[in-house]
């Protein structure tokens, strides 16, 4: 299973397919697959039966997966479409530890989780 750069929440720009060019919020990743549902977009129709009166039959609107390929980073400072890089800065509570923190290679900040 492969460690992705793409996390949950991040804003991302979709950079092939219908959407090209939108913008977006990671809804979710899958890590199995190497997808992630971005919120609004990639919408595709869906025909469900009926299951009882609480579920009505009928066409529903849903996301579809996107490959991680197809999606870019948005940088939070830039506001532009970034890679991803990662750096090992020391812990500011603790100077004997270390810890991994995602970079925006276009500004060279580092890229927080809203």
């Amino acid at each position: 299973m492969a460690k992705f750069k793409i996390k949950k929440d991040d804003t991302v720009l979709v950079t092939a397919g219908r959407d090209r060019g939108k913008t977006g919020k990671v809804v979710r990743v899958f890590p199995e697959k190497g997808r992630v549902i971005v919120e609004r977009l990639n919408m595709v129709k869906r025909h469900s039966k009926p299951s009882g009166p609480q579920k009505p039959g009928g066409i529903i609107e849903k996301e579809a997966p996107l490959h991680i390929s197809n999606v870019m980073l948005v940088c939070p400072r830039t506001n532009k479409p970034t890679r991803v890089g990662r750096k090992v800065m020391q812990d500011s509570k603790d100077a004997t530890k270390t810890k991994t923190v995602r970079i925006s290679r276009r500004s060279g900040e580092a890229v927080e989780r809203v």
